[in-house]
């Protein structure tokens, strides 16, 4: 079959690899009809993550049609011909984790598990197409994918709704929700998000649907936030403004109730020289983020607001700013999202016509094209929003 791959820090190459097989008894097959590429994907690219190999096949937001099930899957669960979106945590559904609906932080998922532990402290789940630290799973930027625990994990589609509609539902949805859920919105509440990007959007929209009053959108790309003010958010451009003054004349001098980060570890600052500063601390390794985005929400945040943590972080930073977080009693919140416990009530949210995951789609390619739309993503080329790959 034809698979994106890492091919090396700054690269990805669509090669020929083996097709997958039933491993185990709870696995299933699936053809992949719709894979997007993910911000999350340029940590990879980008070498952040430790433990990629050359050949990974990348990618962890997919959907597609069941073709194989092993006999350990029930036929009331999952069926071949049954048209699925796949979370990206894979999760047993039995341990401690799953029980309480945290599958990210699946107990039973993740092979590599000691790896994992030596660098959290605790193992995390494992996840389609994200390293050998997160269990070494092939992705789904491919024509096909193997899906541990399918008896799990795959939500059935049985409406008529595209492939575009619900293919979001596997990640950036979710998490973006999962973002604001974490907020404990209340109708009077500001809630200021930090990224423009896909996930921020949604991060944004769920704000909205949520309850809040106002939701501003951060970014410095004018096409990114142009979206999210048609989108009917406050845009706050930080290449031209400071952003803590800007949110305290929007908030009469508060500051935002609520906080999201969307961004995580390669962050960039208005500020030229801060922006060096953790630039230069992530090439040579003394810290592996760039936590702009996190101070400034942490620094920005009214006292007794909380600070919603979804953009990805892999390692350590450096200056965090504990006095502002301790001194003004902020809640600090955070986690891959537990994309499993969302999945079917946005699934009716799209439905009903509440959220809309295709305004965010800017580019449709062929699977084969995938190095031109990680490139076109990476540098924001030709306005580029989300990529959906065709397989």
């Amino acid at each position: 079959m034809r698979a994106n791959t890492w091919a090396g820090r700054n690269k990805v190459e669509v090669r020929d690899v083996p097709d997958p097989k039933i491993l185990n008894k709870r696995d299933a097959i699936v053809r992949i009809t719709s894979t997007a590429i993910c911000g999350s994907d340029l940590h990879l690219v980008d070498g952040y993550v430790p433990t990629m190999q050359d050949g990974d096949v990348m990618g962890h937001e997919f959907m597609g049609e069941v073709i194989e099930v092993g006999s350990g899957v029930s036929a009331e669960r999952l069926r071949v011909g049954d048209r699925v979106v796949v979370p990206f945590p894979i999760a047993c559904g039995a341990c401690a984790a799953c029980a309480a609906e945290l599958y990210s932080c699946c107990e039973n998922s993740n092979p590599n598990a000691g790896i994992a532990e030596k660098m959290f402290g605790h193992p995390v789940a494992g996840i389609f197409g994200y390293s050998h630290l997160t269990g070494g799973f092939a992705g789904g930027q491919a024509q096909y994918a193997r899906v541990p625990f399918a008896d799990v994990g795959p939500l059935k589609i049985e409406s008529g709704l595209t492939d575009e509609q619900v293919l979001f539902l596997s990640d950036i949805l979710p998490t973006g929700y999962m973002g604001a859920e974490m907020c404990d919105i209340q109708p009077s509440d500001v809630v200021a998000v930090w990224g423009a990007g896909p996930v921020g959007q949604f991060a944004m929209d769920s704000a909205r649907v949520l309850g809040a009053a106002k939701v501003i959108a951060i970014d410095k790309e004018p096409y990114r936030l142009r979206m999210a003010e048609q989108a009917g958010h406050i845009p706050v451009n930080f290449d031209e403004v400071d952003v803590r003054s800007r949110l305290l004349e929007l908030t009469g001098g508060r500051g935002p109730d609520k906080c999201i980060d969307a961004v995580g570890m390669e962050a960039t600052h208005g500020s030229a020289h801060i922006a060096a500063y953790d630039r230069v601390k992530q090439a040579v390794r003394s810290e592996t983020e760039r936590p702009h985005a996190l101070r400034q929400a942490i620094m920005s945040c009214r006292s007794g607001g909380v600070v919603s943590v979804i953009g990805v972080y892999g390692g350590f930073l450096d200056k965090f700013p504990a006095g502002a977080w301790m001194n003004r009693s902020l809640t600090l919140r955070t986690g891959q999202c537990h994309v499993q416990r969302y999945m079917k009530p946005l699934l009716e949210r799209i439905e009903r016509g509440e959220l809309d995951p295709t305004r965010i789609i800017t580019h449709t390619l062929p699977l084969d094209e995938a190095e031109r739309g990680f490139e076109m993503f990476k540098n924001k080329q030709d306005n580029c929003e989300k990529v959906v790959l065709k397989p």
